[in-house]
């Protein structure tokens, strides 16, 4: 197996956003102990100050800055920050609901398409310039499973992560020949401390039972370790997609339980 490559120079920075937690945070910290300087980015400022200097005690480099990717002004306001980066992580994002089509609150259906797609557009579109300049960039889209097949209940997020990944697509084919990357890396079933239970409004009943029976989910750590080995391969090396499930879940809609 071809061993983790160092960082060169001019690609040295990584930017994370919804770095705050999750698969955001486990990533940020193995990044930084790639070599990366990692700019972590998430609304709250609490969250990323101190996880930037829990690596920073670690012996990584980490800078705190809040933001929020939807909003477009803020996002460009950021980017004036960098002349050269070289990685992003589009992982910004997350679910909301799980009532069918025909009861699915439009707002939750909005306002998952603004994180999941337009968060994603935004900063993308806001570090492209910067990660050309890099000679050697890499965008990484966090998809997911519900941007490859459908499920009953998941209507609004399986369209923002069909978005999602139509986006890491399409620009992979516009940018062929430039000196960046696109990676796109689609968990399937992870357990986290706040996905589930934003999904279900914090009701802590509902957001155990998604997991009810499964002995091993994924990690946050899990999917930081995949996104971590795909930005590290050498630079003619682009790991298109790749999806990620714990052994037991065979797809979207079937999962062994020991209940």
């Amino acid at each position: 197996m071809t061993a983790p490559a160092a960082p060169a120079a001019p690609s040295r920075i990584a930017v994370v956003t919804g770095a705050s937690s999750g698969i955001g945070a486990a990533t940020a910290r193995q990044l930084a102990a790639a070599g990366y300087r990692v700019v972590l980015t998430a609304r709250r400022k609490d969250r990323i100050e101190a996880l930037a200097e829990e690596i920073g005690a670690a012996g990584g480099q980490a800078t705190a800055y809040a933001l929020d990717v939807t909003d477009r002004a803020a996002v460009d306001e950021f980017a004036t920050a960098f002349k050269t980066i070289g990685v992003l992580v589009n992982n910004a994002g997350g679910a909301l609901g799980a009532d069918p089509v025909s009861t699915g609150d439009p707002a939750d259906w909005r306002q998952m398409y603004e994180t999941n797609v337009i968060g994603t557009l935004n900063v993308t579109q806001a570090l492209l310039p910067a990660l050309t300049a890099s000679g050697d960039g890499t965008v990484v889209v966090l998809s997911s499973t519900a941007g490859h097949g459908v499920y009953e209940g998941g209507g609004g997020y399986v369209a923002a992560k069909h978005a999602e990944h139509v986006l890491a697509e399409t620009l992979r084919l516009e940018i062929v020949g430039t000196p960046v990357r696109v990676i796109e890396v689609a968990p399937g079933m992870v357990k986290t401390d706040e996905f589930a239970l934003t999904r279900f409004g914090g009701d802590t009943q509902k957001a155990a039972k998604v997991y009810a029976g499964v002995a091993e989910p994924l990690t946050a750590d899990d999917v930081a370790d995949t996104i971590t080995w795909a930005v590290t391969r050498p630079s003619h090396v682009n790991i298109d997609l790749l999806v990620v499930r714990p052994r037991a879940q065979a797809s979207n809609t079937k999962v062994h339980r020991d209940l």
